[in-house]
């Protein structure tokens, strides 16, 4: 069955296959991802954004030890947060503020600064399983002139949208357990040219963390543009990279022979995050967006795909650059600043089950599966593709994905529950992956075949 333009019909519906019958059935929604979606609150994700506006500003530059305003008072608040869910977790998850000084860089940091990034850690179940899920949104705000540490920057969209989704993420998640480890994470820095996640990312790389996937929000939670005055909930963009800016001097033949131009992790994590939002969260379209990020700005997870992991911003439809880096004033009529008065919480409510909904799947799926090849040897009009087992978790089986080479999205899935599959359906003219599916229906991400012979 075909992928229509409506990616909310197309989810219904899946063609399962076997090595024996062909059978139709409606798309499985795991009733526990349901649950958590239907547990994330609105009311929440205010009483979050409210407290962090109460600081005052968030400003990286701003007091680290004043108790009632400024980036230290924010941090504290957000580990109370974790703190607060850890009790209700059985041990499992675990909060810091791990911190580093940032030395003058002469641009946008003018004195030695703690930096502080506020981590909790969700333990996966299984020990064999090594893969980590991050979620994250930085926690620091801005005025007009991001050097100015003592006007009120209330943040309240950009970013405190970002971290009520994570701290909400994690008020529902730390009661269920995964095979897999989540790490909760609201970063400092990122108006000050990325220097939480950079130094987050770099950390990751340095100790040889294992993150399969890193969604990162920023800005999601305001519904309307100035100049075009679009108002719209229902929609909401993430945006991923093309070629990797990870190594692409060795990877750019592979990819220009085989024309993967648009089959990169990042582009793979962002279909998986439409089709998976889309199934949990009722009246919410996820646009894909074939950029690392928007113009003239930068997003918390560059530094990741830099690092060569893969990671994607979600953020809103419509901005409104109004609300967004002003100092909160009355000009001509014109209300400017980031005020909690101009956000949309159902919207927000709607971006952070999509979220969760995401994490939740990733986690509870198996790893993937392993060397996943198609067959090159002779000449056909068939596919045959075959791979070997997860490394760790039960597979009930695997889904094998299939498009046009000129669709944005998968178009077909097929189910089996062996480790090779052969397609009446010719290489040359359709892109193939493969999915590793848990026993409670929970798909991996996409895996892109080698060439195998």
């Amino acid at each position: 069955m075909a992928y229509t333009c409506n990616m909310k019909r197309i989810l219904l519906f899946a063609i399962i296959i076997n090595t024996t019958a062909f059978a139709q059935t409606s798309v499985h929604r795991d009733p526990a991802i349901e649950q958590m979606v239907k547990e994330v609150s609105s009311d929440s994700l205010k009483s979050y954004i409210s407290k962090m506006v109460s600081f005052g500003t968030r400003n990286t530059l701003s007091s680290s030890t004043d108790k009632k305003r400024g980036i230290g008072a924010a941090r504290d608040y957000v580990l109370g947060k974790f703190n607060e869910f850890a009790k209700q977790s059985g041990g499992r998850l675990t909060a810091m503020i791990d911190t580093t000084t940032i030395a003058a860089d002469g641009r946008r940091v003018d004195v030695p600064t703690l930096l502080g990034n506020v981590m909790a850690t969700l333990k996966g179940t299984d020990a064999n399983d090594k893969r980590i899920f991050l979620i994250s949104g930085h926690l620091d705000s801005r005025a007009t002139d991001v050097m100015n540490r003592s006007i009120d920057a209330p943040g309240a969209n950009d970013d405190g949208s970002g971290v009520a989704a994570v701290i909400e993420s994690a008020r529902i998640m730390s009661k269920k357990s995964f095979p897999a480890t989540i790490i909760f994470v609201a970063v400092s820095g990122e108006e000050q040219s990325l220097l939480g996640s950079g130094y987050l990312a770099n950390k990751a790389k340095k100790d040889g963390w294992n993150i399969e996937a890193m969604l990162n929000n920023d800005i999601m939670g305001s519904n309307n543009s100035n100049e075009t005055n679009i108002i719209d909930n229902t929609r909401v963009r993430v945006f991923s990279e093309g070629l990797p800016a990870f190594e692409l001097d060795k990877n750019a033949a592979n990819i220009r022979s085989l024309g993967l131009e648009n089959d990169g992790k990042a582009r793979q994590l962002a279909r998986y995050v439409k089709e998976i939002g889309e199934r949990y969260v009722d009246n919410l379209d996820v646009v894909m967006v074939y950029r690392n990020d928007r113009f003239l700005r930068g997003g918390d997870h560059t530094p990741f795909v830099t690092n060569g992991y893969t990671a994607v911003r979600i953020t809103e439809m419509n901005e409104n650059y109004e609300h967004q880096h002003q100092d909160v004033r009355t000009e001509k009529g014109i209300r400017y600043g980031d005020l909690t008065e101009f956000m949309d919480f159902e919207y927000l409510r709607k971006n952070t089950a999509l979220n969760l909904a995401n994490l939740a799947n990733l986690s509870k799926s198996p790893q993937l599966p392993q060397e996943v090849k198609v067959d090159v040897k002779n000449l056909t009009n068939s596919t045959f593709l075959y791979w070997k087992a997860p490394a760790s978790g039960k597979a009930k089986g695997y889904y094998v994905l299939m498009r046009e080479t000129a669709s944005p999205a998968w178009q077909k899935k097929f189910f089996t529950t062996q480790t090779e599959m052969r397609l009446p359906y010719s290489k040359d003219n359709y892109f193939f992956a493969v999915q590793s599916v848990s026993e409670d229906g929970n798909e991996g991400l996409p895996v892109i075949p080698a060439i195998g012979r």
